[in-house]
């Protein structure tokens, strides 16, 4: 009973340094990327903005498998954009629907022969089509499965310009988003690559790429979700940001330069975390090479894009995520405690390694440690509740703020119906949704080997 009573104590001393340790870091996130949110906010609105005449020529690429649903509408919203020059490139990666049949019928796209470049590898084309719709062009090309870091690839390769956005297929951008992400290429040297803004179309109503209405869904689902995508993309990605330490760019809306993405080796056919993969390839690669770059995040470029709004299609959405996360600590393992990196390596690795990656065990092993303390009666149950409450009310109001900071800095409209439909969502992912997600995250090494390389499917509804 000693030895047990030692055990707990030493577990109890590292999850409350663990707890302080996550604690802290999410209120310097949230309170640092509020603050510049502000600022960003408070600049725009002293000085106007000036419609330059530059513009850079930018390829859009859509990756699509199996996106009959959100095809059509998804391109639909890419070619309302308000940007001078760009060019639209879908690529069908083997799908088993009708998503190349829809956008063909939708758009009468012709079959051409035309030759591709293989800078990068990637599966074989099927067949090409394209059309000139005003002075853009949207090319489709069917090809054969190979995964989505694979049909990206293919992407690259059919591209004109010299930088390059990737997005989802059930993706939406506002009118506005491609001339923002570009900003930063305009206004900074160096700059190889620039996140966007990530948000839940299942909040947002759109008519011609402008926003005509905001809320809260109903389903809780969504809802957690909607907070928690606005805590991480205000938070911790203004903060690495900082310190041009971030270590993802979405693959809903990214934008890369090209010939360094070539140089680099292009998107990773065998990891599921393509996005992520391809971000910390390229700190590497500009490290190890002793190239001067930034990689930025634009909280002003704005991608809505569907949640899964079911736990099923959930776990199977983060199972995923986190799966490609693995691959990518482990490929990427030199960047660990290495001081060429900098900062990368000291804040932006160690956070996604022990607050993103190992967090599921550490918290799932934590609860069993609970349980064994109460069996043996070892616990103070009052103060363990006490203090998982205390914690859970911390995380929720820091979460709320996140996400009332995201709201006002967008000049939207919020309900009161809305608000308590905010609070309800911060307070279920505080003490619910988030160990879910550690439950599903472990079991995510189940079929690992089967299953690394499927795009994996959530059920979509059209927009």
């Amino acid at each position: 009973m000693i030895a047990i009573q030692h055990f707990l104590d030493a577990v109890g001393v590292f999850y409350i340094l663990y707890m302080i340790g996550y604690a802290s870091y999410l209120f310097l996130s949230v309170l640092i990327g509020g603050t510049r949110l502000y600022r960003k906010n408070r600049m725009s609105k002293i000085r106007n903005e000036v419609k330059h005449k530059y513009y850079l020529p930018v390829s859009i690429l859509v990756p699509a498998y199996n996106e009959e649903v959100t095809i059509v509408s998804s391109i639909k919203s890419l070619l309302e954009l308000d940007y001078r020059l760009y060019e639209i490139i879908v690529v069908d990666d083997g799908s088993t629907d009708h998503t190349s049949e829809e956008l063909i019928q939708a758009y009468d796209l012709r079959q051409v022969d035309r030759p591709i470049h293989k800078r990068l590898s990637c599966a074989p084309v099927k067949a090409v089509y394209e059309k000139h719709i005003g002075n853009i062009k949207l090319t489709l090309i069917k090809k054969e499965n190979g995964g989505k870091g694979d049909a990206l690839n293919m992407g690259i390769n059919a591209s004109e310009f010299p930088y390059f956005v990737c997005m989802d297929a059930d993706s939406m951008l506002q009118k506005d988003s491609l001339e923002k992400i570009m900003q930063p290429v305009l206004e900074q040297e160096d700059v190889i690559a620039v996140a966007g803004l990530i948000r839940i179309a299942q909040c947002v109503k759109m008519e011609q790429g402008r926003v005509k209405d905001y809320h809260m869904p109903w389903n809780i689902i969504l809802s957690m979700q909607v907070v928690e995508y606005d805590r991480s993309f205000l938070a911790s990605r203004i903060l690495m940001n900082e310190y041009n330490g971030n270590l993802i760019i979405s693959g809903a809306f990214g934008l890369f330069k090209k010939d360094i993405v070539i140089a680099a080796g292009g998107y990773d056919h065998d990891t599921l975390g393509e996005d992520m993969e391809l971000a910390v390839k390229l700190h590497v690669f500009c490290r190890n090479n002793q190239l001067s770059y930034k990689m930025c995040y634009e909280s002003n470029a704005i991608c809505w894009s569907q949640a899964p709004h079911n736990l099923r299609d959930v776990g199977k959405q983060r199972r995923r995520w986190h799966l490609g996360l693995f691959q990518c600590m482990l490929k990427y393992r030199a960047m660990f405690v290495n001081l060429r990196f900098g900062f990368v390596s000291l804040i932006s690795y160690m956070y996604y390694l022990f607050y993103e990656l190992l967090s599921p065990v550490i918290e799932v092993f934590g609860i069993f440690t609970i349980l064994l303390a109460s069996y043996t009666g070892l616990i103070n149950v009052k103060f363990m509740i006490f203090f998982f409450l205390l914690y859970a009310f911390y995380g929720s109001i820091l979460t709320l703020t996140a996400f009332l900071q995201r709201i006002y800095t967008s000049h939207m409209h919020l309900h009161f119906t809305d608000l308590i439909k905010a609070i309800i969502a911060c307070i279920f992912e505080a003490i619910f949704f988030r160990f879910y997600l550690s439950f599903v995250r472990i079991f995510s090494f189940i079929s690992y080997r089967k299953r690394k390389r499927q795009w994996g499917s959530i059920k979509r509804t059209s927009q």
